[in-house]
Formats: C-alpha cells, sequence, structure tokens
C-alpha cells in the first residue's frame, strides 16, 4: 500500500514546490526582510535632474498585469539609455508602487521616479467606462514636470528603433493621429507648465467632456484642434519651435500596418516608433504574443539585450524540472487501477461511467489550459512555447495513465499547436494576407486529425469503461452475496 501512495505523495510534493516557488518569485525578486527596510527608507526623487529634456511614463498599482507592465517599463527605460538619448529618463509612480521597484528603476535603470498620488477620476461611473483605464489619468502629472524644457511621454508599449530626440524641438503640444480623426496619447510631445496642470484638474472637477473616461479622450478633448494643426518637421539649425503640432506617423507606428505587409510601408517622416495599441492579451511582453504577432519577437530581443531573463529563469527552470518529473513518475508507476468488480444496477454503473467520461475530458482540456496559466507571463516565447509544449505533455501523460487512453489521439492537439506555431513563424512570407490564408488552411487540413482523435479517445474511454477497468465502489470490499463477479 505505501508503495502504491509514493508516486502520488511525490508529485503531490512536486506541486507544493510550484506553487511555493511562485509565490515568491513572479514579482521576479526575493528580497530579504533587511533589504526591504532599506528599501523603504530611499529618497522621494531618485537621481538628479542632468538634462534640460526628459522622457517620461507613469506606472500604478491595481490590475492583474502590474509587474507585467514593470518589466515593460524597465525594458523601454533601456532601450532608451542603449540609443544614448540626450535626456532624463522619469517615471510618474503613484505612492503604491513597492520601494523594491522604485529603487531597481533608480539604481539599475537610471531613471528619476517622481512619486504621485493617484488622480481621482471623475468618469469612472459612465456607461461606457473601461476599469482598467481607472488611473491612467495620472498622466497628467507630466505636465508638472516644470524643471524640463519639453517632455515627452510614453506608454509601456512602445518599441523603439532609432533616437528621436528631434521630437524635443516640437512646440507646446504635439501627437500622433493613428486614427484618422483622433490623435493618441501613448507618445506625444509637451511643454511643462503648472498653469496647464491646475486647469486640467479643474476641468476634471467640472466634468469636462471625456468620451472614453480614460486619459486619451480627456486629453483629446483638452486639445481638440490639433487635427488642424501643420505638420511638425524638426528644423535643421536645431532650434524649438513654438505652437502645437501633429507628428508624422512615423513616430507611432501602428503594429497592425506591419501585420497586413510583413514589413514597414510608412513613408511620411522616420521610422522611429512602433506602438502596440491592440488587444491587452497580446502585448508584445507576452510569450505567446509571438509568432502570433510577428513583432513580438523584437520586443523580446530588445528585453534580451537591454536587461536578460534573471527573473523568470529560476521560475521556468523549476517548472521544467517538474514537468520532467511528472513525465518519468507517470510512465514509471502507471496506477494500479483496481477493476469494478461488482455491481448493484446498471444505473449506478451508468452514472459512474459518465462522471468518468466527463473526468477524462475535463483532464485532458486542463493540460492544454494549465500550463498558460503557471508559466511566466514575460518570459522569452521560445522558452515560453517549449515549457508549454512540455508542460501540456506531461499533464497529458496522467491522462493518458490514468484512464488508459491511446497515447497519439491525446496528443493529436499538442502536435496541432507545435505544427501551427512553424507555419506563422515562417519567415518567407510575401505579406500578412498570404501568412492568414496559410494559417487558415493548415487548421482546415488539421481539423480532420483533431475529430478523429476525439472520435478515438471517445471509442478508447467507452471500451475502457465497458470493461470495467476503474476503481470499485467505496465501502465494498468484500462482494456482496448473491451478486457473481465479471470475470
Amino acid at each position: 500500500m505505501a508503495s502504491s501512495r509514493e508516486p502520488w505523495l511525490m508529485l503531490r510534493f512536486l506541486l507544493l514546490l510550484v506553487l511555493a516557488v511562485y509565490k515568491t518569485t513572479a514579482f521576479g525578486v526575493v528580497v530579504k526582510a533587511g533589504q526591504i527596510e532599506q528599501q523603504q527608507q530611499l529618497q522621494q526623487e531618485g537621481p538628479p535632474q542632468r538634462h534640460k529634456n526628459a522622457y517620461a511614463t507613469m506606472m500604478y498599482m491595481g490590475t492583474p498585469r502590474d509587474y507585467e507592465f514593470y518589466v515593460a517599463i524597465r525594458v523601454m527605460l533601456r532601450s532608451l539609455a542603449k540609443l544614448q538619448v540626450d535626456a532624463d529618463l522619469v517615471v510618474i509612480a503613484s505612492h503604491d508602487v513597492p520601494h523594491r521597484w522604485v529603487h531597481t528603476m533608480e539604481q539599475e535603470d537610471g531613471a528619476r521616479v517622481m512619486r504621485v498620488e493617484n488622480v481621482n477620476n471623475p468618469y469612472k461611473n459612465q456607461p461606457n467606462f473601461d476599469r482598467r483605464f481607472l488611473l491612467t489619468l495620472n498622466k497628467l502629472y507630466v505636465w508638472k514636470l516644470v524643471e524640463y524644457e519639453r517632455v515627452v511621454m510614453l506608454d509601456a508599449d512602445n518599441l523603439f528603433l532609432r533616437k528621436p530626440d528631434e521630437l524635443f524641438q516640437c512646440g507646446q503640444f504635439c501627437a500622433v493621429f493613428i486614427n484618422p480623426c483622433i490623435f493618441h496619447t501613448g507618445l506625444f510631445v509637451l511643454q511643462p507648465s503648472m498653469e496647464v496642470f491646475n486647469d486640467m484638474l479643474h476641468q476634471l472637477e467640472i466634468g469636462k467632456h471625456n468620451p472614453d473616461g480614460a486619459d486619451q479622450g480627456f486629453i483629446s478633448s483638452y486639445f481638440p484642434d490639433l487635427l488642424d494643426m501643420p505638420m511638425f518637421h524638426p528644423p535643421l539649425n536645431g532650434t524649438t519651435v513654438n505652437g502645437s503640432y501633429r507628428l508624422p506617423l512615423g513616430y507611432q507606428m501602428e503594429a497592425t500596418y506591419y501585420y497586413l505587409r510583413l514589413r514597414w510601408n510608412v513613408p511620411c517622416g522616420p521610422n522611429s516608433v512602433i506602438t502596440f495599441p491592440g488587444a491587452l492579451w497580446l502585448k508584445p511582453w507576452y510569450w505567446w504574443s509571438w509568432p502570433v504577432l510577428p513583432l513580438g519577437i523584437q520586443w523580446h530581443e530588445q528585453r534580451r539585450q537591454n536587461m536578460g531573463y534573471g527573473a523568470e529563469t529560476t521560475m521556468a527552470l523549476i517548472q521544467c524540472i517538474v514537468f520532467v518529473g511528472i513525465i518519468a513518475v507517470t510512465r514509471l508507476a502507471r496506477p494500479n487501477i483496481s477493476k469494478l468488480c461488482y455491481r448493484r444496477t446498471e444505473k449506478n454503473i451508468s452514472a459512474i461511467q459518465a462522471g468518468l467520461k466527463m473526468l477524462a475530458i475535463w483532464s485532458i482540456l486542463a493540460a492544454y489550459i494549465l500550463p498558460i496559466i503557471i508559466i511566466p507571463c514575460t518570459i522569452h516565447p521560445l522558452l515560453g512555447w517549449g515549457l508549454y509544449l512540455l508542460g501540456s505533455f506531461a499533464l497529458c501523460t496522467i491522462a493518458i495513465n490514468a484512464f488508459m487512453l491511446p497515447t497519439l489521439p491525446v496528443l493529436t492537439p499538442c502536435l496541432g499547436i507545435f505544427g501551427v506555431l512553424l507555419v506563422m513563424a515562417f519567415p518567407l512570407y510575401s505579406n500578412g494576407i498570404i501568412r492568414a490564408l496559410s494559417i487558415f488552411g493548415y487548421a482546415f487540413c488539421a481539423a480532420p486529425f483533431l475529430w478523429v482523435s476525439v472520435v478515438k479517445i471517445m471509442a478508447s474511454l467507452q471500451a475502457s469503461l465497458e470493461r470495467e477497468n476503474f476503481f470499485p465502489r467505496l465501502g465494498e470490499s468484500s462482494p456482496p452475496s448473491g451478486f457473481n463477479k465479471l470475470y
């Protein structure tokens, strides 16, 4: 009895180990008590001002994706520093941002951190409000950076291809029109002003019209005439212009343009900055974003060069060991499942069979869903997909051995996922339309194999149930009188 329980005890121990490591490394840092006390005593302002202009971004807490945006901000800061921009790097951070994160951005990334109170959002109760934009009005604090002549305000999902310091020659407010009628607030240039900042707060108090309740709608309403302004062209003599200007699209190239042609075709302005304003779960720092979206690998290449993956490496290594351990345990210690030797009524057997069928199907589904949940979100895509395939294979082996299912049909979705990744990552497509058609063609060809696999799994499961190869009824340790053995 003890020997039969040992594999399950080992599996339980490995799962507890994964949970413990996840809790301690989910934010990429294991901090000792003494270090926390030291970090809590840090100065609020960070490194002193060194330049007359600045690149600024903001950070706040309160969403399930706080750590992911923290990583994205650090990668952006490092990429700007590597480009040797002639400006300070500023992070507008709310007071609830962890001190260890502030310390890291100041000491390792060379940023100046300005701590602020969250701006109350008066639009949070309007019908079309998205709760994830509740604190985006903190972006208005950028107008308080009056020690700088010009500031370029940035969202975390910007990918820099070259140094865009000529933006500091722009006027009092400049932004890019990604949408034909509405400029985008993921990157804009401004001249800091306490007068403008105080007026913005006043407009919030009186309920100025804001179509989306976020920074995008408010700033667009505050500068309604930007569409009629001239296009900005940096003066060759390096002087700064006055007034408001539209920025060329090359300063905020939306990734969608690239996915259509699989190359850049933006003739207006320098191809300087890529932005990813689309679906939240397809931001470039998530490992599953590539090869679903080809540009994801470019973002991760910048991270690899500038910051690395030390925060996630430990977790990924432990998960790999756990997955291999699961495969070994399920292979070497296959469950010694007792046969269902006795029964009372056909009705009871039917209920047990239906329950076991549902359990088998859900265990297979969980094998393909659970790895997505536990793998660190911001790991490199190649390692992330490798861990996913390994984890799915490991968890599928549990279902295969527990329910005596055929191996190949259960693993067909895993092979199909690997195949579609190869199709999406193929580097020689002429444009995005051909790529999309190839993916649909692959899905069309793979669908019959998936259907045949489902049929074989259900047939094998039904055959095993009819042979009554599963657990006996609880409490029946000996044959009831009047019943015969089934085999």
